[in-house]
């Protein structure tokens, strides 16, 4: 995938629409409580050479995340792309894991993104916690991330559980 291909492609993965709001905490939902965390991050995009024609029409990225607030740590991970013929359209889906502390407890859990977009419109962009990746104080952690871009400020909205 061409380079203009893969910036089209960065595009749908910062073109977030959302409002901030203060932090949230606790809400109970039976045994386990869901926290509701806020933050800034930064990322680096690495575009990757195009990969055998057998590999398809598909363009690759590395992340690098440095996160801070309630979720202090970084994150490394890949990103595959495909922009569509028709200009706006496109989709992506990534792996990153992330280690560091959230909340005052350490350990790390992979994030999955998975984003479409249609039009020049998200039309879908899921970020969850992959099940059973947690570790350290983190083991047992689900949850989802809120990705917002607002003035080209790049925060995050995590609500996540943890087994007690």
């Amino acid at each position: 995938m061409r380079l203009q291909s893969i910036t089209i492609i960065i595009g749908l993965a910062l073109s977030a629409h959302g409002t901030f709001a203060e932090s949230s905490r606790p809400e109970t939902h039976g045994v386990e409580a869901t926290m509701l965390v806020r933050g800034d991050f930064d990322v680096r995009t690495i575009p990757q050479a195009p990969d055998d024609p057998s590999a398809g029409p598909f363009g690759r990225l590395f992340l690098d995340k440095r996160f801070h607030g309630d979720l202090e740590g970084t994150s490394q991970g890949q990103m595959m792309a495909f922009q569509c013929a028709k200009q706006g359209s496109a989709s992506y889906v990534a792996l990153e894991l992330v280690t560091g502390t959230l909340d005052g407890k350490s350990g790390g859990f992979v994030l999955q993104h998975d984003a479409m977009m249609r039009g020049g419109e998200t039309s879908r962009w899921n970020v969850l916690v992959v099940p059973d990746s947690g570790t350290g104080e983190l083991a047992g952690i689900t949850g989802e991330m809120k990705i917002v871009i607002e003035g080209g400020r790049h925060r995050y909205e995590f609500s996540y559980s943890l087994a007690p």
